[in-house]
C-alpha cells in the first residue's frame, strides 16, 4: 500500500481552496463552510504566492498543479483512474474521493435489471410492440447466485441489496479473505447453495468471498456476473476470453469501468451463448458513437454511465467527513491508494 502523509494542521490552515468551475454554487458554499475559507477557481495557472499549499476539489487536476504545492485533492467522482492516468501524481499529496450514496444507486440499478430479466420485461416489451399476446415463463431470483467482482463500498452495497432479496452473493476480491468476522454471517434462503464456514467468510454484504485467481468454479455456478471493479493496471482487460469461457449461461452486468472488459471476448461469449445477456452501463470508449459495433451486440442493453451519478450532497457529505478525519489526525476512509489506483 502506498501511504501519503496527512496534511499537518499548519499546512491545512495555510492552504488555498481551489474548486472546479463546474461545481454548483450551493456546493461551493458548503465546501467553503467546511474548510472555513473562500474558494477560488481551479484553473491551469496556480495562484500566487507560489509557496502556499493547495487544497483542490474537482474532477481533473491541471498539469500546472501537479507539483509539491498540492496538499490534498478531493475528487468529486468515485473513480480516480482519469486523475491518476493523466500524469505523475505528486507524491506528498493526499487523494480522497466521493462515494456518497452511489453504492445504493448502483445496487438499485443492478437489482432493477435483474428483476426485469427475470420478469421477461424485454420479451414482453417486444411483444407489446408487435401487439402480440403470449404467456411467457418468469424466474425467481431467490436462491440463485450472483458473483460480484469488487468487495469495496459499492460491491458490498450491491451484495447487501441482492442478499435481502434472497440471492446468494459471492464476492471476488484480490485475494481470499479469512474469517469469520463476528456478526458478519447471514442466513441463506432455502434452495440456495450451502455456504461453508472458514476462509472467505466474514465480509459484510457477501455469503462468501473468493480470490480473483480462484473464481473459475464460481463463474460456472453464477446466474449473474456483476462487475464493480475500478480501472487499474491490474484490472484492464480483466474480463477476457479465459473468464468468459468459464461462464455457463450467466448474465453479465458491468457498472464498474468499461476498459475492464475485452469487448471482443464478450461478443464471442454472447454469440455462442455462454453469456446469456449483457447490461453495460460503462464502455471502454464513451460515449459510443452511433456506428460503434457495441450497439449491435446481441442480447445487450447499453446505458449511459448513469447507474451511480454523483449528487452534490454526496460531494459535500464525503468532503466534510474527510475534513473531519484529517483535522483530527486520522486517515480518511475515502483515501485513495495511488499505487493501487483505488
Amino acid at each position: 500500500m502506498t501511504t501519503t502523509p496527512l496534511p499537518t494542521p499548519d499546512e491545512l490552515a495555510r492552504a488555498r481552496l481551489l474548486v472546479a468551475p463546474s461545481l454548483d454554487g450551493g456546493l461551493v458554499r458548503e465546501l467553503e463552510r467546511v474548510a472555513g475559507r473562500t474558494a477560488e477557481p481551479l484553473a491551469d495557472v496556480p495562484p500566487s504566492p507560489s509557496g502556499v499549499p493547495l487544497l483542490c476539489v474537482g474532477e481533473t487536476l491541471p498539469e500546472a498543479l501537479r507539483t509539491d504545492r498540492l496538499l490534498w485533492f478531493h475528487s468529486v467522482n468515485a473513480g480516480t483512474d482519469p486523475l491518476l492516468s493523466a500524469g505523475p501524481w505528486p507524491a506528498p499529496a493526499l487523494l480522497t474521493r466521493t462515494v456518497g450514496r452511489m453504492g445504493e444507486r448502483m445496487a438499485q440499478y443492478v437489482l432493477g435489471w435483474i428483476l426485469a430479466e427475470c420478469q421477461a420485461v424485454p420479451e414482453f416489451t417486444a411483444q407489446h410492440d408487435r401487439a402480440h399476446w403470449e404467456r411467457l415463463p418468469t424466474e425467481l431470483i431467490a436462491g440463485q447466485t450472483a458473483l460480484i467482482y469488487g468487495t469495496g463500498r459499492i460491491g458490498a452495497a450491491v451484495g447487501r441489496l441482492l442478499g435481502a432479496c434472497g440471492v446468494r452473493t459471492v464476492g471476488v476480491a484480490r485475494t481470499t479473505r479469512s474469517g469469520p468476522t463476528p456478526g458478519a454471517e447471514r442466513g441463506v434462503v432455502p434452495g440456495a447453495a450451502p455456504v461453508v464456514p472458514g476462509p472467505g467468510r466474514g465480509v459484510p454484504g457477501f455469503d462468501l468471498v473468493v480470490g480473483a485467481g480462484e473464481d473459475g468454479g464460481a463463474l460456472a455456478e453464477a446466474r449473474w456476473v456483476i462487475s464493480t471493479l475500478p480501472l487499474t493496471t491490474a484490472t484492464e482487460g480483466f474480463f477476457g476470453a479465459a473468464r468468459f469461457a468459464a461462464v455457463r449461461g450467466a448474465t453479465f452486468v458491468n457498472v464498474g469501468r468499461g476498459a475492464t472488459v475485452d469487448m471482443s471476448a464478450l461478443e464471442d461469449a454472447l454469440r455462442d451463448g455462454r453469456v446469456r445477456r449483457a447490461v453495460l452501463d460503462v464502455l471502454p470508449t464513451e460515449p459510443a458513437a452511433p456506428d460503434d459495433p457495441v450497439w449491435r451486440l446481441p442480447r445487450t442493453v447499453i446505458t449511459s454511465h448513469s447507474s451511480g451519478i454523483t449528487a452534490d450532497e454526496d460531494v459535500a457529505v464525503d468532503f466534510a467527513a474527510c475534513w473531519e478525519a484529517v483535522t483530527a489526525g486520522r486517515r480518511p476512509g475515502l483515501t485513495v491508494d495511488v499505487g493501487r489506483g483505488y
